[in-house]
């Protein structure tokens, strides 16, 4: 049962695989964890080009709207629909509190565009 209370957490993204998946199976249902960068291209104030890329950690589970998990690789390129979600944990090491952002997708479409075919370079994923 979805409640609303008239906010909205919605977002959709199309980018590139990053590493490989990793892909676990969780009682009787599997997910996957995977990383995708987007980019946005612009001109900054002394009209230099510039290119920001961003990456955006996905989690899914297997079922209506995805895809088979095999499908999805390294340099892939997938729409993703979902929402975003957040949490803390304490840094084992620094023993500092920090915050992580994902993406739960309900809704992944593997495309046809690779970084290859686009002429994009894939050595920095």
């Amino acid at each position: 049962m979805n409640i609303s209370n008239g906010t909205v957490n919605r977002i959709e993204l199309r980018g590139y695989v990053g590493q490989e998946p990793k892909v676990s199976v969780v009682g009787e249902n599997t997910a996957i964890r995977f990383t995708m960068a987007t980019s946005e291209i612009y001109k900054d104030r002394t009209g230099t080009i510039v290119e920001e890329t961003t990456w955006h950690a996905v989690t899914a589970w297997a079922g209506k709207d995805m895809p088979p998990f095999n499908t999805i690789h390294k340099g892939v390129v997938v729409r993703v629909k979902g929402r975003l979600r957040n949490s803390r944990y304490t840094d084992r090491n620094s023993g500092e509190e920090k915050l992580y952002w994902e993406v739960l997708a309900n809704q992944i479409s593997v495309e046809n565009d690779t970084q290859e075919q686009s002429g994009r370079g894939g050595e920095n994923m």
